[in-house]
């Protein structure tokens, strides 16, 4: 077992004690990861800004979880590849947690655990599009974002920041655009379609 993949393991057991578990995203996850985002964010999540970034892309690797509870998926939270006007990053999104669990620290959980395993395969920052009274307890502001821009509308105190390793974000200026690999589409037997290597 690597380094890397000793230490997730660690981050996973410190929350064993929690009424729900953290594990990497599975490709069983998909249709149930898909109808908890439609329930938070609704049918027109698509069309949000931040999604053009992710359109046509995977996570970036080891990099998307799901919190479990009793057997079902309760929560999900997936970082991306970008280029922050240059620099590479993550964006961080969505973040999702099921109405009934929200109260069980499951969303903070699912951020906590993204983060460490982040910062331990090496990437130097995290962005993200949210509200700063939520994740600014995580670390993310938007002191080193105000330079920065989408490909679509967005409100600048929104577009927050984190960096993972000193100075990541010092001086970035610019367009974030997606760097990850791409994604070919395809039906499942249900008829939803889901993203897979390419």
């Amino acid at each position: 077992m690597t380094r890397t993949a000793v230490s997730a393991r660690k981050i996973a057991l410190t929350v064993s004690a929690a009424p729900f578990a953290i594990r990497s995203e599975r490709a069983s996850d998909v249709a149930a990861r898909e109808a908890l985002l439609d329930a938070c964010f609704g049918a027109n999540r698509h069309a949000r800004t931040c999604q053009r970034i992710r359109d046509g892309r995977l996570p970036a690797e080891g990099l998307a979880f799901t919190a479990m509870r009793e057997g079902k998926l309760v929560g999900t939270v997936r970082l991306w590849h970008v280029s922050a006007g240059g620099i590479p990053a993550l964006v961080l999104g969505p973040l999702a947690v099921e109405a009934s669990c929200r109260k069980l620290g499951v969303g903070a959980a699912l951020m906590r655990h993204a983060l460490a395993v982040a910062k331990l395969r090496g990437h130097g920052a995290v962005i993200l599009l949210g509200d700063a009274p939520y994740y600014v307890r995580f670390g993310f502001s938007p002191e080193k974002t105000a330079e920065l821009a989408l490909p679509g509308p967005f409100e600048r105190d929104r577009l927050l920041g984190l960096e993972l390793r000193d100075g990541a974000l010092d001086g970035v200026w610019g367009m974030i655009v997606p760097t990850g690999a791409t994604a070919r589409i395809r039906r499942t037997r249900l008829g939803a379609l889901t993203p897979r290597a390419a």
